[in-house]
């Protein structure tokens, strides 16, 4: 049998927040991260039935701040990493 994929939830807020823009279908997102339609779709609306308790929880500008700088960081790491991996692929010049 099978195993599920699994997937972190950077992942899933990106193409959640992909489908939640519009501009690509639904259709189109699950061709470009090969994932089911129905999958996005339900991606999608978890994320808008919780969008408001970011605002409920009064989460303060800071914490927000403290989080964002987390993920950029976090993605220049990985940018990081995918760079010498594509070099050590590529071998010298």
């Amino acid at each position: 049998m099978a195993k599920r994929r699994q997937y972190s939830a950077e992942f899933k807020a990106k193409v959640a927040l992909a489908a939640i823009r519009g501009d690509e279908t639904v259709a189109e997102l699950a061709s470009r991260y090969q994932i089911h339609p129905n999958v996005i779709a339900k991606w999608k609306r978890m994320a808008l039935d919780n969008l408001t308790d970011v605002f409920r929880r009064g989460l303060s500008a800071d914490s927000l701040d403290r989080e964002a700088e987390k993920r950029r960081n976090s993605s220049r790491l990985c940018d990081h990493r995918f760079a010498g991996v594509a070099r050590s692929v590529q071998g010298p010049n």
